[in-house]
């Protein structure tokens, strides 16, 4: 949009009427109405007008464009650079009315159409921005300002899956953009929600209602609600996959892991391939102190279907590191460790499987890694803490 609205400047040529023949679409009738407007205290106008702008002198410039147009009604590049510099002052109001004009007699100018529609936006017109702005962009599709823009008004006026669709072009082109990021996950959460209410429009009380419901709640770390929920669900069709696996990670997120083996192994009796299903089981198993060794066949099964889970894998190295098999654990344990580097447990169980080994410099190694790890994440929440209680001392 920057080198847009510089080349507007590019126009105006050693003389005015140059410039207004070679304006894109502009008529012979036009054409030749600007070219008998051109006289040389227009063209006088226009150096001073540039002079002014050079020197940064606004008002100046915007005195010398306005006395232009009265003089040259039909020259749609003097409207455009005097909305240009309204534009860049963000007086948007003046801006829209000069640019409009300038549209009126030639309507072939993407730029002064971007600028317009922008304006539009500005003043909470989208209505009328969004034709500009299309309008803008099918001339010059890699404008960033422009799509933004009309991804704004797009998500303002509901368009949204439209709207997703130029937020991933404009981020395809800027993937450090965090107001880009933002904007379409705004995007997606808007459609996440429309999309819910049509599931609670089409029937409430469904298996499907009941889910997102928990999940809603789950998100939200009420579990009481969730489970509610969950068990509605669970009532209405006990047998279908899914209804079980929320009901077990609502129990398994809160600690309580009988419940939760109860909840994973009726999932599993549903679809029996579910390795989440089946790692979680296991994992409550461990989490309950049962047996390790019909947690390590749960384990196992799910390794077997699922070996990149690497939570089952890091699970199967604490399972044999109970079991005694230390050396059996550490293939498991470094995978899981190279997947999830930043885990502390996955180091203090490395470092249980050195020490058996007889390898206390990587056991110690381990051991300072785990520190280090735990400190961090204990600094972490301290320092949110402390952010907490500053904000809660300002506002008294």
């Amino acid at each position: 949009m920057v080198g847009q609205r510089s080349s507007a400047l590019g126009f105006w040529g050693p003389c005015l009427i140059a410039a207004w023949l070679t304006l894109p679409g502009g008529p012979a009738s036009r054409a030749g109405q600007a070219n008998d407007e051109v006289t040389p205290e227009v063209q006088q106008l226009y150096a001073e007008a540039k002079a002014a702008q050079q020197q940064n002198q606004v008002a100046t410039a915007i005195e010398k464009y306005r006395e232009m147009i009265k003089l040259a009604p039909h020259l749609a590049a003097a409207y455009n650079n005097l909305g240009m510099l309204y534009f860049d002052s963000h007086d948007y109001v003046h801006a829209a009315e000069i640019l409009k004009d300038g549209l009126d007699i030639n309507p072939d100018m993407p730029t002064t159409a971007a600028m317009l529609g922008i304006s539009y936006f500005q003043l909470g017109e989208g209505n009328k921005a969004e034709p500009l702005l299309r309008t803008a962009l099918h001339a010059n599709p890699k404008d960033d300002q422009v799509e933004m823009v009309l991804c704004q008004v797009l998500v303002g006026e509901k368009k949204l899956i439209e709207a997703a669709t130029y937020l991933n072009s404009y981020l395809g082109r800027n993937p450090k953009d965090q107001k880009g990021w933002y904007l379409l996950g705004k995007t997606y959460l808007q459609l996440s929600e429309d999309s819910l209410k049509k599931i609670d429009e089409i029937d409430p009380n469904s298996v499907v209602a009941h889910e997102i419901s928990g999940e809603i709640d789950a998100s939200m770390h009420n579990y009481d609600l969730a489970m509610v929920e969950y068990k509605k669900a669970i009532d209405l069709d006990p047998h279908l996959p899914g209804t079980h696996m929320h009901m077990g990670d609502a129990y398994w997120n809160i600690a309580k892991w009988d419940s939760a083996e109860t909840e994973f192994k009726a999932e599993l009796a549903n679809d029996p391939y579910n390795c989440l299903a089946r790692w979680k089981l296991a994992n409550s198993m461990l989490e309950a102190n049962e047996s390790s060794e019909e947690a390590l066949s749960e384990l196992n099964k799910t390794i077997d279907r699922c070996p990149t889970l690497m939570q089952a894998r890091a699970d199967r190295g604490r399972a044999l590191i109970r079991l005694g098999r230390q050396a059996d654990a550490l293939p498991d344990l470094l995978l899981a460790e190279k997947d999830r580097p930043e885990e502390p447990t996955i180091h203090f169980l490395l470092a249980a499987a050195y020490r058996a080994q007889g390898n206390p410099a990587e056991a110690l190694k381990e051991m300072q890694t785990y520190s280090r790890l735990q400190r961090e994440a204990s600094d972490a929440v301290a320092r949110q803490a402390n952010e907490v209680k500053a904000i809660k001392s300002s506002e008294q």
